[in-house]
């Protein structure tokens, strides 16, 4: 695809990151895009931003969609359908992610569970869902999220990064099962895996908002103190107020770590 001008484009996770950026990007270059996201507050940020600078022509929907419940990505993908009035999308970016579950010992499984339904169901779900309007493209292209984890499944020698790792590397074993399954029976597709290294966006913290949906307020703060133990903190000598501080402090380092 050599222009995005008059393209139709569906993100997921679109509200920060490199979701918002992909918004903003392919919005500037004439496309119009549909994103979805758990925060709502988050895509009319993006939508702002994109508004900005895209041409008059362009249009952008906004939908709250967990990527990790089917019934809520097919909701979304009808939605894009009615909104723009359109039979047909040519760009589908499944980029919606969140970490956690870092060791097989030491982590839950309920949490292991939520980093697979996200990161992996939450890619199998937007191409069995969007599919239809993909074929019915003229050119159409599926831009899968992995990781730098899809190929080295660490974080450095001593960091574990288990459950996140495993769905990057079905995410990318997937996407190159595709290439030759659209070849063989939808050569006009186009299967496509993104291997991001370390960047600066908020997946912490969003991972931290995620995780903690639907959990008490003594079991939201029972976990924080898990992770601030994991990275090597006493939780026990600090307060709620000073476990706050250092999650606020992981999610900040994460993202000056990252290179620019």
């Amino acid at each position: 695809m050599e222009q995005f001008a008059g393209k139709i484009a569906v993100v997921t996770g679109g509200g920060t990151g490199m979701g918002r950026e992909l918004c903003r990007q392919l919005t500037a270059e004439g496309a119009s895009v549909a994103m979805c996201d758990v925060s709502e507050t988050d895509m009319a940020e993006t939508a702002a931003l994109c508004v900005e600078g895209a041409p008059e022509t362009v249009r952008i929907v906004t939908f709250v969609a967990d990527v990790s419940d089917e019934a809520q990505v097919l909701a979304f993908r009808d939605a894009v359908a009615a909104e723009l009035g359109t039979d047909h999308i040519d760009l589908l970016f499944n980029n919606a992610g969140i970490g956690g579950g870092a060791s097989m010992i030491a982590s839950p499984r309920d949490e292991w569970e939520r980093v697979f339904a996200v990161d992996w169901w939450g890619v199998y779900y937007g191409v069995r869902a969007f599919l239809p309007l993909l074929l019915a493209s003229d050119e159409g292209h599926v831009v899968n999220t992995s990781s730098v984890n899809g190929f080295h499944a660490a974080l450095g020698l001593n960091g574990a990064h288990t459950a996140y790792s495993s769905a990057k590397f079905a995410v990318k074993g997937f996407t190159e099962a595709l290439v030759t399954d659209f070849r063989v029976n939808a050569p006009h597709l186009h299967a496509h895996v993104v291997m991001p290294g370390h960047i600066g966006t908020s997946i912490v913290t969003n991972t931290n908002k995620v995780l903690s949906s639907g959990m008490s307020a003594e079991a939201q703060a029972a976990r924080r103190r898990e992770m601030v133990s994991s990275a090597g903190f006493d939780a026990s000598q600090s307060s709620d107020d000073e476990i706050e501080n250092l999650m606020a402090m992981f999610g900040e380092g994460f993202k000056m770590m990252a290179p620019t």
